[in-house]
């Protein structure tokens, strides 16, 4: 690996995990109720894969099963989710956002969007079309980063 690769990634890093903290800082100040980042996190894969187990969701998330439980266990206890029985194996269970938690996570996206999109807004045009151009890389970062985690996790 290259000293460049090495210092794009320790800045991208960087950059990426500081603006995090702040929009999930500030959304956190504006939207009740106040959910953890592992909460959240967790919403999130539900939201986005409906049905899916307590093992699929810690797959998901890269954590162990007995970690997501009890993230399950805060959420269901907050009303943000339900655990329905599978159908085709009583044992198992499924998991859904409630209501609440949808809208919850539709506001927080809304406005997670709105305050990064009025701060991108103020860059110069040039910054503007650098990030756009940017972001087709940066998918394709993401999906190779998935899949060599994958891939590791089944060696």
């Amino acid at each position: 690996m290259s000293d460049e690769g090495v210092r794009l990634a320790s800045e991208l890093m960087g950059v990426n995990a500081a603006m995090r903290r702040l929009v999930r800082r500030r959304l956190r100040q504006e939207v009740p109720p106040r959910l953890r980042p592992a909460q959240v996190e967790l919403m999130a894969v539900v939201g986005g894969h409906p049905g899916i187990s307590v093992a699929g969701a810690a797959r998901e998330l890269h954590l162990a099963d007995n970690s997501v439980s009890t993230l399950v266990n805060q959420l269901l206890a907050s009303g943000m989710l339900r655990r329905e029985t599978d159908p085709d194996d009583r044992r198992a269970v499924r998991l859904e956002l409630t209501p609440s938690a949808q809208r919850h996570m539709s506001d927080w996206r809304d406005r997670r969007a709105r305050l990064v999109g009025a701060r991108i807004e103020e860059l110069s045009g040039e910054d503007r079309a650098a990030i756009a151009a940017a972001l087709p890389a940066l998918g394709r970062l993401l999906t190779s980063l998935q899949e060599a985690t994958t891939g590791a996790e089944h060696d």
